[in-house]
C-alpha cells in the first residue's frame, strides 16, 4: 500500500495535483476538510488498518510535520512517497486571490510558511520523492534529487 505526503506552501497546487492525479485511487486526509488533528487520525488509522492508499493534503511544511505521518506509515508497511511543491511567491498570492471559497490565505501567512517550508529529502524515510511545478494548468513532475 501506498501512503503519499504532499509538501509545499499553499496555493502551490497540491489540492488541484490531488484532484487531477489521485482522486480515484487514494483517500484524501486534509486538515482544511477534517477541521482537526483528532479527526484526521481517525481517518489515518483507519486508512492504516484498512491497507487502503491515502494522501495527506496538507502543507506539511517541516520534517517534524511530515515524521507522524511517516512512521505510522511504515509502521505499516505502506510505501512512503513524497511531493515536493516548488512555487514562486508571486504566483502563489495571485493563485490564492483568485481561489473561490469564503477564505483565502493571509500573504502574510503565504510569506512565513515559505520561510518555514523545509523541502523534504530521503532522510526523512521516504521510498520515492517527486518535485511539482503547477505551469499553465499543467503539472510538471519529476523524479527528486536528494536536495531541492
Amino acid at each position: 500500500m501506498e501512503a503519499i505526503l504532499f509538501s509545499g506552501i499553499q496555493a502551490a497546487g497540491k489540492s488541484a495535483y490531488f484532484k487531477a492525479r489521485f482522486a480515484d485511487s487514494h483517500v484524501r486526509l486534509n486538515l482544511d476538510m477534517l477541521r482537526t488533528r483528532h479527526r484526521e487520525g481517525i481517518l489515518l488509522r483507519a486508512c492504516l488498518e484498512a491497507r487502503q492508499a491515502f494522501v495527506v493534503d496538507n502543507t506539511n511544511l517541516t520534517a517534524a510535520d511530515r515524521a507522524r505521518y511517516i512512521e505510522l506509515a511504515r509502521a505499516a508497511r505502506f510505501r512512503v512517497v513524497g511531493y515536493r511543491f516548488f512555487v514562486d511567491l508571486d504566483t502563489a498570492i495571485a493563485r490564492n486571490a483568485g481561489r473561490a471559497g469564503p477564505r483565502p490565505v493571509p500573504e502574510l501567512a503565504l510569506r512565513a510558511s515559505l520561510k518555514r517550508w523545509q523541502p523534504p529529502d530521503f532522510g526523512e524515510g521516504f521510498d520515492a520523492l517527486y518535485d511539482v511545478r503547477a505551469e499553465a494548468g499543467q503539472f510538471r513532475v519529476t523524479a527528486a534529487r536528494d536536495t531541492a
